[in-house]
């Protein structure tokens, strides 16, 4: 176990240990699942496409369905041109998706698979469409490869019809959440009365429901057309920095649809954000059921701040998640004492460095592209009350004895998670109430019988 971990710094510069991030294909094997009928492609070995698979199936509880090249040793040798082509001919004649997603893997693309020109020469049924990107996992993370596959996406379908007048429509680019928190994004957005368009869409296809049949493709995802005339909306949101900007960019240069960037809406104020962003931009009225949401976060901030009022936290994970979750610890009344990531952006160390000291900290250390063996000597030489992060960290927690709040992906050894929004006013009493109870949790256990109190 990770008691083992030696004492003082042990510097390693090649490589990561315990790393804070997967590899990019399984972001966009997740951002193409978020499209209606669509059926991922690995253009790689089996073995790649099976471990993706299983990864995303053991956070979301739910089968994840892709085909793949099968690589062998002669297409890794020679190319896998003639796998891919064979492979789309299949799947189109087999599976009948309305869309196929390519996503590349280490292998084809160290071969340098050239995927447009195969693409223009596989045989591709009318009214139907191959899409993809090119994501290495030798680069970047799996917040990389799903943002470059929802940047294919606005490449390859978005369009702008310059006889129509631009509809009152927002275009949600949600980033790597899981499906509960883009549907409370979609009932905070529809609640205002703003119509919108949301890219890519996992609601009702990796939290659908349990039925008496089988559909490989579950009603869910946006539609085909729906992400074409996503190029005739008013206004984009790419929520999300590392996730949805590209993708944001892209369609604005695209189709001339203004982006406005925003963090994912974890925590009071990144809500409150989204709301006044849609608010000033469509002239919506806020309802009274987001107000009282709101009310009921703020009383319970007050109603419960001794249970984590000046606790230090260290917090880890994806950028999009952490960057709000820092956010939110300091609003609660948090220490971040160690935030790290795994995705590569040094403007991420710019940004919570800017947050955390425009309260007064100092004491403190962020970094990206980092990994958990650095995490883990960092408390070793000060330890925190409090770990934020997913299922990855549980080593961490068991070794040095500290309470671990699963947040963000994956989430491997706890249930329902995927299914219960962090996101919006009720994610944010989700999050203090987890916050608040794994910190009482602790305190019981640890006191002593004269200081077992009823009443915390």
């Amino acid at each position: 176990m990770l008691e083992c971990m030696p004492e003082g710094e042990v510097a390693h510069t090649i490589g990561k240990i315990n790393p804070v991030k997967t590899c990019q294909p399984i972001g966009a094997m997740y951002a193409a699942l978020g499209i209606h009928r669509c059926l991922p492609h690995s253009h790689g070995s089996q073995g790649c496409c099976a471990y993706h698979r299983m990864h995303l199936s053991r956070h979301f509880r739910d089968p994840v369905l892709a085909s793949t090249s099968s690589f062998t040793e002669g297409a890794s040798v020679f190319g896998g041109a003639a796998n891919l082509k064979t492979a789309i001919k299949n799947v189109f004649e087999i599976y009948k998706p309305d869309i196929i997603a390519v996503h590349t893997t280490c292998l084809s693309e160290t071969i340098g698979d050239d995927i447009p020109t195969i693409i223009k020469q596989s045989e591709v049924p009318e009214g139907k469409v191959v899409i993809h990107a090119n994501t290495p996992s030798y680069v970047g993370s799996h917040i990389t490869g799903f943002s470059n596959m929802v940047k294919a996406m606005v490449t390859y379908l978005a369009e702008r019809d310059e006889e129509t007048i631009r509809k009152k429509r927002v275009n949600i680019i949600p980033g790597f959440i899981n499906p509960s928190d883009m549907r409370e994004i979609k009932r905070i957005t529809a609640s205002l009365g703003v119509d919108m368009t949301m890219f890519p869409d996992t609601t009702n296809v990796l939290d659908s429901p349990l039925t008496a049949k089988f559909d490989m493709y579950p009603e869910g995802g946006a539609t085909i057309e729906q992400i074409r005339d996503s190029g005739n909306s008013r206004l984009t949101l790419a929520i999300g920095a590392w996730s949805s900007n590209a993708a944001g960019a892209a369609l604005q240069e695209k189709c001339g649809v203004p982006c406005v960037p925003l963090k994912v809406p974890i925590g009071l104020k990144a809500t409150d954000d989204l709301i006044m962003t849609l608010k000033e931009k469509f002239d919506a009225v806020v309802p009274d059921d987001l107000t009282l949401e709101r009310g009921q976060v703020v009383d319970t901030l007050i109603d419960t701040h001794f249970h984590y009022q000046g606790k230090k936290v260290a917090i880890y994970g994806d950028p999009d998640i952490v960057v709000p979750m820092v956010e939110f610890v300091l609003t609660m009344g948090m220490i971040p004492k160690y935030v790290i990531i795994g995705t590569p952006g040094k403007a991420f160390e710019e940004q919570i460095g800017a947050m955390i000291e425009a309260v007064g900290i100092e004491d403190y250390i962020v970094k990206a592209e980092g990994d958990l063996f650095e995490l883990h000597q960092w408390i070793k030489e000060e330890s925190v009350d409090l770990l934020i992060g997913n299922t990855y960290g549980k080593y961490i927690a068991r070794a040095e004895d500290i309470p671990l709040v699963r947040v963000g992906f994956p989430i491997l050894d706890r249930a329902v998670h995927p299914l219960m929004p962090i996101t919006g006013y009720k994610g944010c009493l989700r999050l203090i109430e987890m916050i608040s109870n794994a910190l009482l949790d602790r305190r019981d256990r640890d006191c002593l019988d004269e200081d077992y109190e009823l009443v915390l």
